[in-house]
């Protein structure tokens, strides 16, 4: 009979974990920038964005939270990535199947967009001597406001929108040669 206070005993305290547990999982706030996942197709090749999604919250975003002429991490939180399973052309340069992260330098009328073989870092750990690919893009007006941070695959290539912004990229999947 003294196996009935032991059992009591452990429910009570079995119940009390899960009790807290629970409540403390329903206090839990959004991510400020949850995470992400853009994926399409360009021609044949797979192409998966991974980023985090900041949120505009009444700032200005470019020249301001984002200023001008700096490396940007492209996103929030960790490194935002691209992974493609075969070779694209980037603004007519080549980018090898892989992964990479994506920084950009943002001006008022051009965008630089980087392609750095460095992943898994931190979104602030810029090593500019892993540079795979450097390209320009032109950023347009978005034809609507955008309160998150979000990248689009696109048949023509890759778009990342945020607040009244567009940059967009264009891509193609590399022609594989013909045997003849």
């Amino acid at each position: 009979m003294k196996k009935k206070p032991f059992l009591f005993s452990f429910f009570m305290l079995l119940s009390g974990i899960l009790f807290a547990a629970t409540a403390v999982a329903q206090g839990a706030k959004p991510k400020a920038s949850p995470p992400a996942t853009s994926t399409g197709k360009i021609g044949n090749a797979t192409i998966t964005v991974n980023y985090s999604s900041p949120a505009v919250k009444e700032r200005q975003i470019w020249g301001g939270l984002v200023p001008y002429g700096k490396v940007w991490r492209a996103g929030a939180n960790e490194a935002t990535t691209l992974e493609t399973d075969q070779d694209l052309t980037v603004e007519g340069k080549l980018l090898p199947a892989g992964k990479y992260s994506i920084f950009a330098i943002p001006g008022e009328d051009q965008w630089t967009v980087i392609f750095n073989k460095q992943t898994g870092q931190w979104g602030t750990r810029y090593d500019e001597s892993e540079d795979f690919l450097r390209v320009t893009a032109k950023p347009v007006k978005s034809k609507s406001f955008n309160e998150r941070l979000a990248y689009e695959v696109t048949p023509k290539g890759l778009v990342l929108r945020w607040e009244n912004l567009e940059v967009p990229v264009r891509m193609s999947a590399k022609k594989a040669k013909s045997k003849a």
